[in-house]
């Protein structure tokens, strides 16, 4: 036959063929479209349907040949965009052929061709050969470990060597009464060395540094979340809600044993019936003036404080949220200490406690029930920072209103929501290590007669693990972001600060979740075995999207938050305002929404920062006005505003999801902007480029329905996704040693091969 007639058949041959499979629709497209062409002669037809026989595939020297005829072709032909291109090169420029372009488009389309993309598949293969890809260090790891941790790195530093110490050694005993008694231990090994008592005053013993104290938390979840969990609750929440929600005549008579773990305790809010709504608990604290003091009673079984942390075996004590009673007034919700145990342990009368018992992750903390049966406990017991009874027995608050009251006093305790985030970012860290190191050297599959290839190589395993990667360092920024908003805070401030550090709780151990998912399967069969670590991480992390509050519930809260910002800014907005928000609108239309910026797809352009802030500001901007309007529609129409916000929930979700995706991508390029070191400044650029766009690729249904981006935009930003990853494999294993996790915590003898 013709040579120039079976040549330009050959992409469309070669891409058929690829995967080693002709499926039934790629012969059926291919034959009609052979048998119908008029200007081959019935020879050619008969080659070319030959070459699409399903009982005689090419073999794959065969198919390396046209391959590199293909690759050939493009490289003495730069100008090749599209696959047509290639075809009108490959015929020699022939006028017959280039009449045929409609034809072959419907054949691409018909084929499932992504015409660019495959033409710089070929282009990329053609320079980049997938067996001798490696790594290739372009940076100073320890410069980046050093950038990470910050003002921190002292601290960080000194907890990566406590648990490196032989007496932490994995716990590997199935008796959870073992693994419990074994993370107490370490508890009190981390107490002695003043780990513990971090945040608390110098006078009662402690560092007085909560940046450290965070620091602590996230650095010990490299080794076990067991141990992270009951160091949380003990120096964290049973610690610090004494030091939020009491007095200096609290801090004197317990901070320095439960800093020191000489005071055991809990921290007893959840209930049964009352999870997230913490307003709606039933546990009482009845006021008797006479005796001066309060009698802690569960009500029913469905009252219970259930799933408490140190509850079931070590617990001493417990700060008990229940309802203020006065002469049979609610006084709303406060916050006791009750005493649970004696010092030999024995449960004292009145309490009764029940073990969780085997957990789905974290069996080394002894979760537990507790039930108070009219508990007699004297007044100062009270936690009265935020609400006293005066010596007439009545109730008394510097805040008149009960709702603001009872949010202010929770929103002492938001550091949980800070710490928990962080614990999570570090287990993810931990799980990409794994799986990132193991890919590196687990070799399968390869070129025929080569050696086999490092699945890190293929481009589907770089697309699963590399944007979890970039995910994780935006997170890190963004979590330290969070963190210094916390620590900073003014009373203005701190209502947003809540609604920041909710919502960063839950897209982090959102994304752990995820995370390790796609870790675990990236490792196969090894990546199933407990030894390899990533079982562990997975079950215990999953309750991380549960408390601090349900992940679905914060996200509300966070929404919310951001529908009462703009209704104030709205509410305060004169004509001249309303008249800069219509300007500002129609000036995005004509800079972002015009259709050269709809359609561009200027590799320049779609890696500028400038595209990826405008697209998440106006994403957030666009989905915020929307659910605003919408809930306004639904009021207006009659509806009671609960019930309306019942009917938006889902778009309350995506509110609060796309702020924070702009907020995290702001600050991590704003550290960005802060590197002096060139080379980790150009990783850390290209990381933070691939989350931009990763996240873009994510959200493109909803660029593409708003009008803000077209198909070719979003098509090509999906290949610069791919050639990211790309760019970024020579680098990836020394981009997860910066995060300096101990051998011994990762301890996966999968990355030791």
């Amino acid at each position: 036959m013709n040579n120039s007639n079976f040549t330009i058949f050959l992409p469309y041959l070669y891409l058929a063929w690829a995967d080693d499979i002709l499926t039934k629709k790629e012969f059926d497209t291919l034959h009609l479209f052979i048998s119908s062409r008029n200007w081959l002669k019935a020879e050619d037809k008969n080659f070319l349907l030959s070459k699409i026989n399903l009982a005689s595939p090419p073999s794959r020297s065969e198919l390396s040949e046209w391959k590199k005829i293909i690759e050939r072709q493009i490289a003495s032909s730069p100008k090749t965009i599209i696959l047509f291109d290639l075809v009108v090169a490959l015929s020699n420029e022939d006028a017959e052929v280039i009449s045929f372009k409609p034809q072959f488009e419907e054949l691409e389309n018909n084929l499932g061709i992504l015409s660019e993309e495959v033409i710089n598949t070929f282009k990329e293969s053609h320079t980049t050969i997938t067996s001798e890809y490696g790594n290739v260090v372009e940076f100073n790891v320890a410069t980046l470990t050093s950038i990470l941790d910050g003002e921190q790195a002292p601290i960080i530093n000194k907890v990566k060597e406590v648990i490196s110490r032989p007496e932490f050694e994995y716990e590997t005993s199935t008796d959870i009464f073992v693994y419990r008694e074994k993370v107490l231990e370490w508890c009190k090994i981390l107490a002695k060395e003043n780990l513990g008592n971090m945040a608390y005053p110098e006078r009662y013993g402690g560092g007085e540094n909560i940046a450290d104290y965070f620091a602590i938390m996230e650095t010990l979840s490299y080794h076990d979340l067991s141990l992270v969990i009951k160091f949380g609750v003990q120096f964290g929440l049973w610690g610090m809600s004494i030091q939020s929600l009491g007095t200096e005549k609290h801090y004197e008579k317990y901070l320095k044993d439960i800093g020191t773990l000489d005071l055991p305790g809990c921290f007893a809010m959840t209930e049964t019936h009352h999870g997230s709504n913490v307003k709606g608990i039933e546990t009482t604290a009845t006021y008797n003036h006479s005796a001066k003091t309060f009698t802690i009673h569960t009500p029913h079984e469905k009252a219970q404080k259930e799933y408490i942390g140190n509850a079931a075996n070590h617990g001493r004590m417990a700060t008990v949220f229940a309802k203020l009673i006065i002469d049979g007034h609610d006084y709303g919700v406060n916050a006791f200490i009750v005493p649970l145990r004696e010092e030999n342990l024995n449960i004292l009368e009145g309490i009764t406690i029940k073990d969780c018992d085997l957990k789905m992750g974290l069996n080394g903390v002894d979760n537990g029930i507790i039930q108070f049966h009219n508990v007699v406990i004297p007044k100062e017991n009270m936690l009265d920072r935020f609400a006293q009874i005066n010596e007439k027995g009545e109730f008394e608050s510097p805040i008149p209103s009960d709702n603001r009251r009872f949010f202010t006093m929770l929103g002492t305790l938001v550091g949980g929501r800070i710490g928990i985030p962080r614990s999570a970012l570090a287990a993810a860290k931990s799980g990409l290590t794994i799986a990132i190191k193991y890919s590196d050297t687990r070799r399968q599959f390869g070129p025929e007669g080569g050696s086999e290839v490092p699945i890190l190589n293929y481009r589907m395993h770089q697309r699963r693990l590399f944007p979890y990667l970039a995910k994780a360092y935006a997170i890190h920024f963004g979590l330290q972001y969070v963190t210094q908003r916390f620590i900073g805070k003014k009373e203005e401030e701190m209502q947003e600060i809540e609604a920041l550090a909710a919502g960063m709780k839950a897209y982090s151990t959102w994304n752990t979740r995820d995370t390790l998912q796609e870790c675990r399967e990236a490792c196969g069969g090894k990546g199933y075995l407990s030894e390899n670590r990533i079982d562990a991480l997975k079950n215990d992390t999953e309750i991380y999207t549960t408390f601090e509050g349900d992940n679905t519930v914060l996200m509300q809260l966070v929404a919310k938050n951001r529908l009462s910002e703009f209704r104030k800014e709205f509410g305060e907005m004169n004509a001249f305002g309303i008249i800069n928000y219509v300007y500002d609108q129609a000036k995005t239309v004509i800079s972002q929404k015009n259709p050269f910026a709809t359609r561009n797809t200027d590799e320049a352009h779609l890696l500028d920062k400038e595209f990826h802030l405008n697209a998440f500001q106006y994403r957030e901007k666009q989905i915020l006005n929307s659910a605003a309007k919408r809930l306004k529609k639904l009021i207006d129409e009659g509806l009671d505003s609960y019930d309306a916000f019942n009917v938006v929930q889902h778009q309350m979700i995506e509110v609060a999801q796309a702020y924070l995706e702009r907020v995290t991508l702001e600050q991590f390029y704003t550290e960005i902007e802060s590197i002096k070191d060139e080379n980790c400044k150009t990783i850390l650029t290209e990381l933070c480029q691939l989350y931009a766009l990763s996240q873009i690729e994510k959200n493109k249904g909803w660029f593409l329905e708003d009008g803000y981006m077209e198909g070719v935009k979003t098509k090509a930003i999906r290949k610069m996704v791919n050639q990211l990853c790309w760019e970024i494999r020579p680098n990836a294993v020394a981009l997860v040693e910066a995060f300096d996790i101990p051998e011994s915590c990762l301890a996966a003898p999968i990355i030791n091969p």
